[in-house]
């Protein structure tokens, strides 16, 4: 169930401080022509409700036979073009998320990142694997420069591999790495920015109205890291300075890369009226999957606990270990303080903690935030041309306006009993609506298993409307998966093909999955690849952390396997001529939550596309179709004058044929795209 964040004054009282919350109430490049998707419009448009084409039936996902690099292989609609393991000292260690430039690939991976350069998608050839341990290394890419994540509190600052070991460590980096790729295969470690919480994830903003900068969105989901170790950092939730509640923005300064820097730290989840920081509350969640029967654990996204702890002692710990793993087991059974919490129980908590500090000889822990309280991001896609970012935020999924692009501010907010945990978010091409993804389990869990509800670790879908985001329906994986395999919905793109709105989406062991929501109410699926389980004998984390459309190939990182290179193929639900529209997109670089406004080049084949669909819903006539198919080949076989103006009769032919049309908007792109091919 969907359900709409409304403020409702309550007061949750911490350490003798009154913050108001949020309640949760429930409720149901190049010369364009053509560069929107489908929008909402008077006049009229086809039903898309329906699949163009039936699923194998039974599904080849189902019993796939296990193995590291000899899985079993399931492909519909797809051709596998490559797929390339990964070289040494990065085989065996995480690959994670993507980014483009020119014809390279750069592959984030926990011990560093890799640049593969697949100009021969069918041969990609590795450039150089920088060995730069860090987690996740999330890598983004703007022009010559390179974005590296780092949060956890392994990574130095020197990219060696000696993790620095104290509490607090001048060696330790938690924030962004800058590298310059001028020369990409000998990448320039520059600079780094530091964050109070690191980085998990980080988006590059674009900004259209300053050439000289671009920004970056630091999502930071770890413990915020101590005071001594980088001045500022205040880990109390009471604390006016407090590192929660906010996202920082770094400003790079595109001639002095080495001088970026925080320039503002939105605090996006403020009370709109009150002001107050702790101003979203989310206490919708789910238990156990049915699949789960008996099982404890709450479904909450892989973050729970409020952690600190060293672990178990061995036999090496000394009187202080002892004392630290004590306090920790006493101070995780205290009661958690909720948004119903009285100001006698803030002093009771408050009292309590207090006396275990001094038992123990242990420091107080910062006060934490109350249970649902939104205090950070998982990820944030941007849509620029449209002043809009999508922020999927944990507990719930934010729209902001990013017009004033160091300012970002929260238009609307929603949350769902379904969702355990927003993990990222897309718009379709017209910004008329956004998808986010549930990383139910945290990634780390077997969640498309058949008797998983088919609403959790999921897509949820959107309208935007006036500023707020309106439910439309939910899409997960259709292929069961089995208890060894981790599945859940993860990072995906927009296919640029004209005229609808197609994605392919990574799910982990699932593979990846291609699917149309053109009608946002009933997306279905169109495409897959999957492979078998890692291992027939365990559960082990694996498959597809991120797929995405570049330059006329879908490019997936395998987290274990390696690189992996496919086409579409045309069938039943995509022609040839809708893929050679697609294929004619390109870009100089890509990161996909910095989303590109697709606009497609006059070509033949976007103006057949067109044509192939307003055949296939039906919006012209057999005879009007054939007309338009016999004057485009006739005027293709021309050249010159005598093309453009067998093109600009083309066009005004067509054009007459909007009064009797069901699709009119659709025949407008075509007369557009027809126009603009004779203006080429």
């Amino acid at each position: 169930m969907t359900v709409i964040a409304r403020a409702v004054p309550r007061a949750f009282t911490a350490a003798g401080s009154v913050i108001a919350s949020l309640v949760i109430a429930g409720c149901a490049a190049n010369t364009s022509t053509t560069s929107m998707s489908p929008s909402a419009s008077s006049l009229p448009s086809p039903d898309m409700s329906a699949p163009l084409i039936a699923a194998p039936s039974p599904d080849p996902r189902v019993g796939l036979k296990a193995g590291l690099q000899d899985a079993g292989e399931a492909i519909w609609n797809l051709r596998k073009v490559s797929h390339t393991p990964s070289p040494e000292h990065f085989a065996g260690v995480t690959n994670s998320d993507l980014g483009f430039s020119g014809t390279n690939v750069i592959q984030g991976n926990y011990n560093g990142f890799q640049i593969w350069d697949i100009s021969n998608p069918a041969q990609p050839r590795l450039r150089i694997a920088t060995l730069c341990p860090a987690s996740q290394s999330d890598v983004s890419v703007y022009r010559n420069l390179l974005f590296v994540s780092a949060e956890a509190p392994t990574a130095r600052l020197d990219c060696g591999a000696d993790a620095p070991r104290d509490p607090v460590s001048k060696d330790r980096i938690r924030g962004v790495r800058i590298f310059d790729i001028s020369d990409i295969d000998h990448p320039k470690y520059l600079a780094n920015v530091q964050t109070c919480r690191g980085s998990h994830t980080h988006t590059v903003v674009h900004d259209p109205n300053d050439n000289a900068n671009v920004y970056i969105y630091i999502s930071g989901t770890s413990q915020v890291r101590p005071a001594a170790e980088l001045p500022g950092c205040v880990a109390d939730a009471n604390d006016p300075n407090t590192a929660l509640f906010r996202i920082e923005v770094i400003k790079v300064p595109l001639a002095h890369p080495e001088q970026a820097a925080i320039v503002s730290s939105p605090r996006i989840f403020s009370d709109t009226k009150s002001g107050a920081e702790m101003g979203l509350v989310n206490t919708k969640t789910h238990g156990a999957s049915p699949a789960d029967a008996g099982a404890t654990q709450q479904g909450r996204g892989g973050r729970g606990g409020r952690g600190g702890g060293r672990g178990g002692l061995t036999p090496t710990s000394t009187a202080a270990d002892t004392a630290r793993f004590n306090f920790q087991q006493a101070y995780n059974a205290v009661p958690a303080l909720t948004l119903s919490s009285t100001k006698a129980d803030s002093a009771r908590y408050n009292k309590t903690v207090d006396s275990l500090s001094r038992a123990y000889n242990v420091p107080r822990p910062p006060m934490p935030a109350p249970r649902g309280a939104l205090t950070q991001c998982h990820d944030i896609t941007v849509y620029p041309s449209v002043g809009l970012a999508g922020g999927a935020c944990a507990g719930m999924g934010l729209l902001l306006d990013i017009h004033d692009t160091p300012h970002p501010k929260r238009l609307a907010a929603v949350a769902d009993s379904n969702f355990s945990f927003w993990h990222s978010a897309t718009f379709s091409n017209d910004g008329s609506m956004i998808l986010f993804s549930d990383e139910w389990g945290g990634g780390g869990a077997a969640y498309c298993r058949a008797a998983d509800p088919r609403e959790w670790g999921a897509d949820a879908i959107f309208k935007i409307v006036n500023g707020q985001m309106v439910f439309q329906s939910y899409y997960k994986l259709p292929a069961p998966q089995t208890q060894l395999e981790n599945c859940v919905a993860h990072n995906g793109s927009l296919i640029p093909i004209p005229g609808r709105t197609i994605m392919v989406q990574a799910w982990y062991q699932g593979g990846m999955s291609i699917f149309e929501w053109s009608d946002p109410a009933h997306p279905h699926e169109i495409g897959f690849f999957d492979r078998g389980p890692n291992d027939s004998t365990r559960a082990m984390g694996g498959g597809y952390w991120s797929a995405y459309w570049y330059n006329g190939h879908i490019v997936g990182s395998e987290m274990q396997r390696g690189l992996d290179v496919f086409e579409l193929t045309p069938s039943g639900a995509i022609t040839q001529n809708e893929i050679d529209a697609a294929k004619s997109v390109n870009w100089n670089f890509l990161n996909v939550q910095d989303q590109p406004h697709i606009v497609w080049p006059a070509t033949f084949a976007l103006s057949r596309a067109y044509t192939d669909q307003l055949e296939r819903w039906k919006g012209l006539s057999a005879s009007q179709v054939s007309a338009v198919r016999s004057g485009l080949q006739s005027a293709e076989s021309a050249s010159g004058g005598a093309r453009r103006d067998a093109l600009l009769k083309l066009a005004t032919q067509v054009r007459g044929y909007e009064s009797g049309s069901s699709d009119v908007v659709r025949v407008r792109w075509l007369t557009q795209s027809i126009s603009d091919l004779a203006a080429k």
